[in-house]
């Protein structure tokens, strides 16, 4: 059980260090230099893309927090700390979707 917590939460930290990475990977992603030139050019657009990739790491996040949620052991307070990190990374992939959300419009 112990082993099962440290691999979540190593799988936890090394999802929030690849976020960034994922979310400007993905295609469709805004770049900074690559601004609309015209409105016709916004207006051309393909339809919508879900972010499948965001999705997912908000779909193992909430696993994890489950996880992390069952174990029996408080592990010195750092079971708690742990599932505090989760949250704030399912905030923040929440806020990315939103954002994308709002680039669409």
């Amino acid at each position: 059980m112990k082993r099962t917590l440290i691999l979540c939460a190593v799988g936890v930290a090394l999802l929030a260090a690849t976020l960034p990475v994922v979310f400007h990977a993905q295609p469709g992603s805004p770049r900074p230099s690559a601004v609309a030139a015209t409105p016709s050019a916004a207006a051309a657009s393909p339809a919508p893309q879900r972010r499948p990739r965001i999705e997912a790491a908000i779909r193992h996040l909430e696993e994890a927090k489950r996880e992390l949620e069952a174990a029996p052991e408080e592990f010195h307070g750092h079971r708690v700390k742990a599932i505090e990190h989760v949250d704030r990374a399912l905030e923040e992939c929440r806020r990315a979707l939103e954002v994308s959300r709002e680039e669409r419009r």
